[in-house]
């Protein structure tokens, strides 16, 4: 942005209102009574932006006035050609002025000129005086005014315009711009020019001579001039002089016009004033701008993402102990336990928390002082060390005490392994890597060194820095102590810094502290008892289903084989081109971005529509994903000691606040084939127990009709419809009775494609339709669900606004593309925008279930255990004698997770395995 300590901003106000208006216009954004507000969002959205981007400049907004000017006295054909004035757009008018105001800026609009003449003596004022000026606009005619001290700027395109930039777009100075638009003329404001006269031809004209006077001074010398028809340019230019002269005077900016008020007056604020906030708020609640209106009076105006702000700790000296015996190792525990709060950290054996084993210790109370204690370091040579039974069990009452605080990053490990020992960490009270990931989950990656490296701007030592890389990486309990205990302390001492700037960011924001404070650091806790339960496994019936893969997969290949007429490796991408692209000449759909014809799973898709070879591969494919995730490994991920399977859950990962799982991953094991259904029978239930699976029915459909407010879509979930049949019917003009399994295949797809984003184009690929019978679907669906369709333009234009989205419960998603110049990037980042509200409130919806059914469970003295969180679903193990009673009590506490204007459905099965009570 230009001079950003510039004393005065003038505001195109006139240029603003069309483009605004037309920017707009494919939204169709209008209140719930039909009034049109899209020019008064794009004009609003631009002077707050303009303000934040000028926070010490005054700002002055200039309008064209009601009537004549004096160009169309001087050339009745002036503007004669435009169009007039949409009456939509005449209707947002006086509610601009009127918003304008209420903000506290001073307007302009002088009879008999134009806006651009008003900022036209404005900045010539400013040149003459000095003052460092920014014009705003959209308009090309206002660059003959910069110079020096005056600069234009586009809110809109984000695109700023110096000196050397009017000559790199025009191909001319600023001084001659007038020239530049007088032999050229305007289409647009009817300003004829000379006859035959292009862009280039001008350029040309004002290079080689210079501006109409000098050229109309040198007719001669024209024909020698580098330009295509100079021959009989000269006498073109003679018989057009006078046009010629007369689009000068319409293309020049007059700097003379008398004003109501003073340069002066307005560069000294004489005329701006304080914001009306509550007239801002009748007139936001007026023309339906939520967002805005929820902002009003809150400490700044605008919510940023997350910044490198907060406490200073760039120049504090680091001071880390090492802990080898029993007195310092008491005078330690005393200080921790006087502190009320500390960091704390453990240095482990392995990253599978099932297994590891504690090998030290670290903590610290204030920034910059932490200490080591180390007692499992046996390499040959390390020194003495404190036993571990000494050092846990005098740590363990400390560890346990709920009354001092522990402050850590990503303490839910720490506690698993612990427990490993006997001990129970208690009393957590912050996880950085929470707090950063609820403060902005796009920021930046929610680890220890990429935390440091954003929030202090310290980089830290990495693990492979002490303990090497790859296969010659060694265990922590290899590594020498004067090399480990530095590396521990740090962790615990950057671990509390991050805390104190983490807790002073979410503080400033009290619905992200709330949502931090009540529902993700409760929740690691349930985390962690789902991580310990684990789900048991039964590995033989895995293992079969591995010997039945390998066979498929055996008679896939020979089938490949014979439709390809060569013998090929199926997993190799290489020869699998060569195959299909140079041997059987299928046509290339894409190419990588090496240039190569792609193979990836959506090319091989449309392939298959003609092409029986890859849907051979595709089938390969997905047998041999499930055999080597699933089958062959989930029987080696049972653990010796439970006999069950504990998969790692990740609360900081999505970046729509969704879990995550690992190791294995339990999101990805297919439903809808018959081998996935299998997989998922190999999750039983033990001896007197069954299975409980309970999962949300249609849930992000039932948050859209919430946060749309559709009647339609009200009405069908309210009436307990079947919302796809009742979309049928609307788009295909049926009666629900009479709807076909076909057309609520087609709106099940229309349903939930929209709501991700899918275009015509995916929607004609997905139901192998044309694509304007897709366009037609979805034409028909926003005319009987015109709800939709205003939140999802609300949404996009309120993601540009802030740059981020909101779920119902104040978690955010930062969306840095949506203003991206790349037009893909942008569109991606509006697909976002319109979805994640509605992933990210389904997401929380199911933490706050958790907590609910956590609460409950810890209350009674059943032997249920919570034991797979997935996607929309809760799995449980209950005993046979309870399974009524208790699945009844789980829907009903999972329904009322939250409060929407549609019922919230829970549906939940029982079986001996997964599969059956999915």
């Amino acid at each position: 942005m230009p001079n950003p300590e510039a004393a005065l901003v003038l505001v195109d106000g006139s240029s603003y209102l069309y483009r605004a208006f037309h920017a707009m216009s494919q939204a169709d954004l209008r209140t719930a009574d039909g009034f049109p507000t899209g020019a008064i969002r794009g004009v609003t959205s631009m002077l707050r932006r303009l303000r934040k981007d000028f926070p010490d400049s005054k700002i002055v907004v200039v309008f064209d006035a009601k009537g004549k000017t004096f160009r169309s006295e001087i050339y009745s054909e002036y503007k004669a050609t435009r169009p007039p004035m949409p009456d939509e757009l005449r209707m947002q008018i006086e509610p601009i002025h009127e918003i304008v105001a209420a903000m506290g800026l001073p307007i302009l609009m002088v009879p008999g000129v134009e806006a651009d003449d008003v900022i036209g003596t404005l900045s010539h004022a400013a040149s003459q005086a000095e003052v460092a000026t920014v014009i705003s606009t959209g308009d090309k005619d206002l660059a003959q005014l910069v110079n020096p001290v005056v600069t234009l700027v586009n809110t809109m395109t984000e695109t700023v315009m110096d000196e050397p930039g009017v000559l790199e777009k025009f191909g001319v100075p600023a001084s001659r711009v007038i020239d530049f638009l007088a032999l050229m003329g305007d289409k647009v404001d009817n300003i004829p020019g000379v006859p035959g006269v292009g862009e280039k031809t001008a350029l040309g004209l004002i290079n080689g001579i210079g501006g109409i006077d000098d050229i109309y001074a040198n007719l001669d010398q024209v024909a020698d001039l580098p330009i295509r028809g100079a021959k009989s340019l000269g006498a073109k230019l003679a018989d057009n002089e006078s046009q010629a002269r007369l689009s000068y005077e319409l293309a020049t900016i007059k700097l003379d016009v008398e004003l109501p008020l003073s340069f002066e007056s307005l560069v000294n604020g004489e005329h701006s004033a304080e914001e009306d906030t509550d007239r801002l708020a009748d007139l936001f609640k007026r023309y339906e701008f939520k967002t805005w209106l929820s902002q009003l009076g809150a400490a700044g105006a605008e919510a940023e993402p997350a910044a490198k702000s907060g406490p200073d700790f760039s120049g504090l000296k680091a001071d880390y102990e090492t802990v080898l015996n029993e007195a310092e190792l008491k005078d330690w525990i005393a200080k921790l336990a006087k502190a009320g709060r500390f960091a704390f950290d453990t240095e482990t054996t392995s990253l599978d928390y099932s297994e590891a084993r504690v090998v030290g210790v670290s903590f610290a109370i204030e920034p910059g002082h932490a200490a080591y204690v180390p007692f499992g370091h046996d390499y040959v040579g390390a020194p003495e060390q404190l036993e571990e039974e000494f050092v846990l069990g005098s740590l363990k009452p400390l560890l346990e005490d709920s009354g001092v605080e522990k402050v850590g990053q990503n303490l839910k490990y720490d506690q698993h392994v612990l427990a490993n020992h006997g001990v129970e960490l208690c009393g957590i009270s912050d996880d950085t890597m929470l707090m950063s990931y609820v403060l902005d989950s796009t920021a930046t990656r929610h680890d220890m060194d990429s935390l440091a490296e954003f929030y202090l701007d310290y980089k830290t030592t990495h693990y492979e820095d002490i303990a090497g890389k790859g296969a010659k990486q060694i265990p922590f309990n290899q590594v020498p102590i004067e090399q480990a205990a530095p590396y521990a302390a740090e962790d615990a001492d950057i671990t509390l810094r991050l805390f104190h700037v983490l807790e002073s960011r979410l503080s400033a924001t009290p619905t992200l502290l709330k949502l931090y404070r009540e529902l993700e650091m409760p929740l690691a806790k349930v985390i962690t008892d789902i991580e310990t339960n684990g789900a048991l496994i039964d590995g033989d019936m895995l293992l079969a289903q591995s010997e039945d893969l390998d066979a498929a997969m055996r008679s896939l290949t020979q089938e490949a084989y014979e439709l390809a007429g060569d013998e090929f490796n199926l997993a190799s991408p290489k020869q699998l081109q060569t195959i299909l692209f140079e041997k059987l000449k299928i046509p290339v759909l894409k190419k990588t971005p090496k240039g190569q014809p792609s193979t990836a799973e959506p090319v091989l898709q449309e392939l298959a529509l003609d092409y029986p070879l890859p849907a051979v591969i595709m089938r390969y494919r997905s047998l041999s994903k499930l055999k080597t995730t699933y089958t062959d490994k989930l029987p080696e991920q049972i653990n010796r000691q439970t006999g069950r399977v504990h998969t790692s859950y990740h609360q900081a990962v999505t970046a729509t606040g969704r879990l995550s799982s690992s190791d294995p991953n339990l999101q990805n094991i297919p439903i809808r084939t018959e081998e996935g259904r299998r997989v998922r029978q190999a999750f039983v239930a033990p001896e007197n127990y069954k299975v409980v699976a309970a999962d949300y029915s249609q849930i992000e459909l039932r948050i859209m009709a919430h946060l749309s407010g559709d009647k339609g879509l009200l009405d069908a979930f309210n009436n307990d419809l079947d919302v796809h049949k009742a979309t049928a019917a609307e788009v295909f003009g049926s009666s629900v009775e009479s709807v076909s399994a076909d057309q609520r295949r087609k709106a099940k797809a229309i349903n939930f494609g929209l709501i991700y984003g899918m275009s015509a184009f995916g929607l004609a690929r997905q139901l192998d339709i044309g694509r304007k019978d897709a366009q037609l679907y979805i034409d028909r669906y926003f005319e009987r669900y015109p709800g939709v369709l205003r939140y999802m333009n609300e949404t996009r234009a309120s993601a540009a606004d802030l740059g981020y989205v909101e779920t119902l419960f104040g978690r955010r998603l930062y969306l840095p593309e949506i203003k991206s110049s790349n037009g893909m990037r942008r569109q991606a980042a509006e697909r976002t925008a319109i979805n994640a509200p509605m992933q990210g409130t389904a997401a929380d919806i199911i933490k706050r279930a958790m907590l609910k059914v956590d609460e409950w469970l810890r209350a009674g003295d059943s032997s249920i255990k919570m034991i797979m969180q997935v996607h929309d679903e809760l799995v449980f193990e209950i005993p046979e004698g309870e399974v009524d009673q208790n699945t009844s009590k789980i829907c009903e506490l999972m329904s009322g997770a939250a409060s929407l204007s549609v019922p919230l459905v829970v549906d939940a099965g029982r079986g001996i395995n997964w599969d059956e009570a999915h």
